[in-house]
């Protein structure tokens, strides 16, 4: 029943999922960043995930641009949220042990500043087979988060 359940979810959040770009899978909303960010961080803690780890990747760039020599600010505001999953870690690795190279899993959440008020929401398009079951997960919590 648990496998019915899960093969639903993942046939219908992978209905729903946008094009590629670049090995990732990305979606571009209209928004605040700080709201979708939070979105996103709660669509994650609600299906009972653990956040391992923020990386706030845009602050730490503005914060050090001037110690590497650069001038440019890349993001108005970017994070990752990382995360694991014990039952689907555990389904795909048990399938194939080398797919520990995937985990832990990110969401990512930007904003340029050449498009203010653009927030873009990534994860990565992971290979055929057993691995689309984590990309559902993801494709789900997206589409949760930006309110599909």
């Amino acid at each position: 029943m648990i496998a019915d359940i899960r093969a639903a979810a993942l046939a219908a959040a992978l209905a729903a999922t946008p094009a590629l770009a670049d090995g990732m899978i990305e979606r571009t909303v209209e928004g605040d960043f700080a709201d979708i960010a939070f979105a996103v961080e709660s669509a994650i803690i609600g299906r009972g995930l653990v956040i391992d780890h923020t990386s706030h990747v845009g602050a730490m760039l503005e914060r050090t641009k001037g110690d590497v020599g650069a001038t440019a600010t890349v993001f108005t505001a970017a994070d990752i949220f990382q995360f694991c999953s014990a039952t689907f870690s555990r389904q795909v690795m048990e399938a194939d042990p080398a797919n520990i190279r995937f985990c832990p899993y990110g969401i990512y959440v930007w904003e340029r500043p050449d498009a203010p008020g653009k927030v873009t929401v990534a994860f990565r398009d992971y290979p055929d087979g057993p691995m689309q079951v984590v990309e559902g997960l993801l494709s789900g919590i997206v589409a949760e988060a930006l309110g599909d």
